[in-house]
């Protein structure tokens, strides 16, 4: 254990995205949690971003490389050809970025839809593929011959890590590799995924592995009832779908939190940054009526990675006990009405940090 404080690099955003971090960070304080940690604000607003030509999002990169943790809220991604673009693709390929964590897991006091049953983890890759990919037109505009093109990239380094870190969580969670990418019909391409997971698999022959092709995938989540926690390896584009979906079948996509992990050569984190994965529902904005457990759950999960950095496993507690209280306000029906239920957003922090005042209160949820 070490006696050493960490520094979390938080990142401001946009609309609501930026209301959802300010009230989650009312239960993330030293003294609710019972640990020392110091938040470091960088503007990433779409407004400080355009006067700055990105150039926050390069020095944010630069600051969670240093302090190895970051909690972003979300942020607009303009549209328009030319513009300042998607602050998410910078700051992964600043850390070095290579996965992305999203799990889907059941929500307290909500039915899940289809046949969600255990957590559902999605390894995704972080960068490359469609995202970032040379791309154009050629031909006359408007008419039947213009063609549209792309052109996309992987290495193997980051199939390695995605199929690699998925082993990781399935041994973690005991759980089933199950999924991969397309490799009948890209054989050459997405093959090179399905090349590094039976790799993995050699590695960890203790783990339960399945490999199945992307699309009957997204047909077995819906009609397969499973057992144990499934870990889902996937390219950058199937990623960012399969996450969305899964998070949606566990009750809400504001229900669970994102973490991008950058990792060093023997495949551990060295940079986390968590997030919510939803957008910035600008028609939410200044309602007090959206779903904070994502952004509460992603603090949680900085936590945890806050307690691997630096080796001191009360960081860990305090992120079950940021869980937990989240959690378990939901199964009491202190809910969003994305949940079924008429809290507001304030009123819902509220509970977490009275649950956070009183453990005893938050106790009986399975973290």
């Amino acid at each position: 254990m070490t006696n050493s404080s960490p520094t979390i690099v938080v990142c401001d955003g946009d609309e609501t995205g930026q209301e959802l971090l300010v009230e989650a960070l009312r239960a993330l304080t030293p003294e609710l949690l019972g640990v020392p940690f110091e938040l470091v604000h960088f503007d990433l607003s779409l407004e400080n971003r355009q006067a700055t030509d990105n150039k926050v999002v390069y020095e944010v990169a630069d600051a969670m490389v240093e302090t190895g943790l970051g909690l972003k809220a979300a942020t607009i991604t303009p549209p328009e050809i030319g513009s300042v673009g998607s602050p998410n693709r910078i700051l992964r390929e600043g850390i070095d970025g290579s996965v992305i964590v999203r799990t889907g897991r059941p929500i307290p006091g909500v039915a899940p839809s289809f046949a969600a049953g255990p957590p559902i983890i999605v390894i995704r890759m972080a960068v490359g593929d469609a995202y970032g990919a040379d791309e154009g037109r050629s031909g006359q505009p408007g008419h039947a011959n213009e063609i549209a093109w792309r052109t996309t990239r992987i290495t193997r380094a980051s199939c390695r890590f995605v199929a690699e870190y998925a082993f990781q969580a399935a041994e973690i969670e005991n759980g089933l590799v199950y999924g991969g990418p397309k490799w009948t019909v890209s054989p050459v391409y997405e093959g090179m995924l399905k090349e590094e997971m039976d790799e993995a698999a050699k590695r960890h022959p203790a783990v339960n592995y399945r490999p199945t092709l992307i699309d009957a995938s997204y047909a077995g989540l819906l009609i397969d009832v499973h057992d144990q926690t499934l870990v889902i390896p996937a390219l950058n584009r199937d990623g960012d779908i399969l996450s969305d979906l899964v998070l949606a079948m566990f009750g809400s996509i504001a229900g669970a939190e994102s973490v991008l992990l950058a990792l060093d050569k023997e495949l551990r984190p060295k940079v986390a940054m968590a997030e919510a994965p939803h957008g910035t529902a600008p028609s939410l904005q200044g309602k007090n009526v959206a779903n904070p457990m994502a952004m509460l759950l992603a603090g949680a999960a900085i936590l945890d990675q806050a307690a691997l950095h630096l080796g001191d496993d009360r960081y860990h507690d305090a992120g079950a006990r940021l869980r937990s209280a989240t959690l378990s306000g939901a199964a009491a029906g202190v809910r969003t009405s994305d949940l079924g239920g008429s809290a507001s957003t304030s009123e819902v922090v509220d509970d977490v940090i009275i649950r956070l005042k009183d453990p005893v209160v938050a106790q009986g949820v399975r973290v």
